[in-house]
Protein backbone atom coordinates (compact mmCIF):
# COMPACT_ATOMS: atom_id res chain seq x y z
CA UNK A 1 0.00 0.00 0.00
CA UNK A 2 1.13 3.74 -0.88
CA UNK A 3 0.58 6.41 0.43
CA UNK A 4 -0.94 7.52 -3.46
CA UNK A 5 -3.27 4.42 -3.10
CA UNK A 6 -4.82 5.13 0.09
CA UNK A 7 -5.43 9.00 -0.92
CA UNK A 8 -8.88 10.42 -0.23
CA UNK A 9 -10.28 9.51 -3.84
CA UNK A 10 -10.17 5.48 -2.76
CA UNK A 11 -12.99 4.10 -4.75
CA UNK A 12 -12.62 0.50 -1.93
CA UNK A 13 -12.29 0.42 1.80
CA UNK A 14 -9.13 -0.79 3.11
CA UNK A 15 -8.85 -4.70 3.49
CA UNK A 16 -7.46 -5.76 7.26
CA UNK A 17 -7.53 -9.04 8.66
CA UNK A 18 -6.89 -9.77 12.64
CA UNK A 19 -4.92 -12.71 13.06
CA UNK A 20 -5.15 -14.95 16.26
CA UNK A 21 -4.81 -18.82 17.06
CA UNK A 22 -8.06 -20.03 17.60
CA UNK A 23 -10.07 -17.05 15.87
CA UNK A 24 -12.69 -17.83 17.93
CA UNK A 25 -12.44 -14.47 20.61
CA UNK A 26 -9.74 -11.44 20.21
CA UNK A 27 -9.92 -11.62 16.39
CA UNK A 28 -13.68 -12.17 16.15
CA UNK A 29 -14.74 -9.37 18.02
CA UNK A 30 -12.19 -7.09 16.62
CA UNK A 31 -13.48 -7.77 13.28
CA UNK A 32 -17.36 -6.97 13.90
CA UNK A 33 -15.92 -4.02 15.98
CA UNK A 34 -13.80 -2.46 12.81
CA UNK A 35 -16.87 -3.57 10.62
CA UNK A 36 -19.03 -1.72 12.42
CA UNK A 37 -16.91 1.28 13.28
CA UNK A 38 -15.07 1.72 10.25
CA UNK A 39 -18.06 1.14 7.92
CA UNK A 40 -17.10 2.15 4.19
CA UNK A 41 -13.70 3.30 5.39
CA UNK A 42 -12.14 -0.22 6.19
CA UNK A 43 -13.63 -4.09 5.69
CA UNK A 44 -12.20 -6.56 8.79
CA UNK A 45 -11.61 -10.15 8.44
CA UNK A 46 -10.27 -12.56 10.81
CA UNK A 47 -8.52 -16.08 10.73
CA UNK A 48 -6.29 -18.24 13.13
CA UNK A 49 -3.57 -20.53 13.11
CA UNK A 50 -4.97 -23.28 15.12
CA UNK A 51 -8.90 -22.71 14.58
CA UNK A 52 -11.31 -23.65 17.07
CA UNK A 53 -14.37 -25.53 17.07
CA UNK A 54 -16.77 -22.44 17.80
CA UNK A 55 -16.89 -18.44 18.23
CA UNK A 56 -16.71 -18.13 22.25
CA UNK A 57 -20.22 -17.60 23.49
CA UNK A 58 -18.51 -14.96 25.63
CA UNK A 59 -17.32 -13.03 22.74
CA UNK A 60 -20.49 -12.84 20.94
CA UNK A 61 -22.14 -11.55 24.32
CA UNK A 62 -19.87 -9.38 25.21
CA UNK A 63 -20.11 -7.76 21.38
CA UNK A 64 -24.10 -7.78 22.01
CA UNK A 65 -23.86 -5.84 25.31
CA UNK A 66 -22.04 -3.03 23.44
CA UNK A 67 -24.98 -3.40 20.97
CA UNK A 68 -23.03 -5.22 18.41
CA UNK A 69 -24.72 -8.06 16.99
CA UNK A 70 -22.34 -10.59 15.94
CA UNK A 71 -23.04 -11.94 12.00
CA UNK A 72 -19.30 -13.14 11.71
CA UNK A 73 -18.47 -16.57 10.51
CA UNK A 74 -17.22 -19.88 12.44
CA UNK A 75 -13.17 -19.79 13.10
CA UNK A 76 -11.61 -20.34 10.26
CA UNK A 77 -7.83 -20.82 9.58
CA UNK A 78 -5.20 -19.12 7.54
CA UNK A 79 -4.90 -20.80 4.17
CA UNK A 80 -5.41 -19.17 1.09
CA UNK A 81 -5.49 -15.81 3.25
CA UNK A 82 -2.20 -15.16 2.49
CA UNK A 83 -2.36 -15.03 -1.41
CA UNK A 84 -5.11 -12.46 -0.46
CA UNK A 85 -4.59 -8.44 -0.53
CA UNK A 86 -4.29 -6.58 2.47
CA UNK A 87 -3.84 -3.34 3.82
CA UNK A 88 -3.10 -4.09 7.02
CA UNK A 89 -3.06 -7.18 9.22
CA UNK A 90 -3.04 -6.90 12.69
CA UNK A 91 -2.36 -9.95 15.07
CA UNK A 92 -3.74 -9.79 18.18
CA UNK A 93 -1.95 -12.66 20.10
CA UNK A 94 1.43 -14.30 20.60
CA UNK A 95 1.52 -17.35 19.22
CA UNK A 96 -0.55 -15.89 16.10
CA UNK A 97 2.53 -12.90 15.58
CA UNK A 98 4.81 -16.21 15.55
CA UNK A 99 3.11 -18.05 13.22
CA UNK A 100 2.12 -14.93 10.71
CA UNK A 101 2.57 -16.18 6.92
CA UNK A 102 4.43 -13.97 4.34
CA UNK A 103 1.62 -11.59 2.78
CA UNK A 104 1.99 -10.45 -1.08
CA UNK A 105 2.03 -6.47 -1.42
CA UNK A 106 3.75 -5.59 1.82
CA UNK A 107 0.78 -4.97 4.06
CA UNK A 108 1.23 -2.78 7.26
CA UNK A 109 1.68 -5.29 10.07
CA UNK A 110 1.31 -4.37 13.79
CA UNK A 111 0.79 -6.33 16.54
CA UNK A 112 -1.56 -5.33 19.34
CA UNK A 113 -1.42 -8.73 21.24
CA UNK A 114 -3.31 -9.10 24.47
CA UNK A 115 -3.89 -11.66 27.68
CA UNK A 116 -7.08 -13.69 26.01
CA UNK A 117 -9.86 -13.67 27.71
CA UNK A 118 -11.03 -17.26 27.42
CA UNK A 119 -8.06 -17.76 29.97
CA UNK A 120 -10.29 -16.04 32.70
CA UNK A 121 -11.39 -18.34 34.99
CA UNK A 122 -14.13 -18.20 37.88
CA UNK A 123 -17.86 -17.26 37.60
CA UNK A 124 -20.03 -16.42 34.57
CA UNK A 125 -19.66 -12.54 35.90
CA UNK A 126 -15.82 -12.89 36.40
CA UNK A 127 -15.82 -14.21 32.91
CA UNK A 128 -17.80 -11.77 30.93
CA UNK A 129 -16.46 -9.33 32.64
CA UNK A 130 -12.50 -10.38 31.27
CA UNK A 131 -14.61 -10.81 27.78
CA UNK A 132 -16.10 -6.65 28.27
CA UNK A 133 -12.76 -6.02 29.12
CA UNK A 134 -10.68 -7.34 26.04
CA UNK A 135 -13.47 -5.75 24.09
CA UNK A 136 -12.92 -2.22 25.59
CA UNK A 137 -9.37 -2.62 24.60
CA UNK A 138 -10.06 -3.55 21.23
CA UNK A 139 -12.51 -0.55 20.93
CA UNK A 140 -10.06 1.75 21.35
CA UNK A 141 -7.38 0.19 19.39
CA UNK A 142 -10.14 0.62 16.45
CA UNK A 143 -10.86 4.21 17.54
CA UNK A 144 -7.32 5.28 17.56
CA UNK A 145 -6.55 3.23 14.43
CA UNK A 146 -9.90 4.89 12.53
CA UNK A 147 -8.86 8.30 13.88
CA UNK A 148 -5.04 8.06 11.39
CA UNK A 149 -4.60 10.32 9.19
CA UNK A 150 -4.52 7.51 7.11
CA UNK A 151 -4.25 9.07 3.54
CA UNK A 152 -1.71 11.52 4.83
CA UNK A 153 1.18 9.60 6.38
CA UNK A 154 3.90 7.91 4.44
CA UNK A 155 4.26 4.19 4.84
CA UNK A 156 6.75 3.74 7.12
CA UNK A 157 4.95 6.72 9.89
CA UNK A 158 1.58 5.26 9.43
CA UNK A 159 3.04 1.43 9.96
CA UNK A 160 5.02 2.82 13.18
CA UNK A 161 1.44 4.44 14.25
CA UNK A 162 -0.43 1.32 13.80
CA UNK A 163 2.11 -0.43 15.54
CA UNK A 164 2.08 2.04 18.63
CA UNK A 165 -1.46 1.35 18.95
CA UNK A 166 -0.48 -2.07 20.26
CA UNK A 167 0.58 -0.96 23.19
CA UNK A 168 -2.66 1.22 24.24
CA UNK A 169 -4.99 -0.55 26.96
Amino acid sequence: MTTASAGAERSRPFRLLFLCTGNSARSQMAEALLNQKGKGHFHAESAGSRPAAQVNPYAIAALGRAGIAWSGHAPRGMDGLERESWDFVVTVCDRAKESCPIFPGQPIMAHWGMDDPADAEGTDEQKARAFDQARLILSRRIDLLLALPIEKLERLALESRVKAIGVTQ
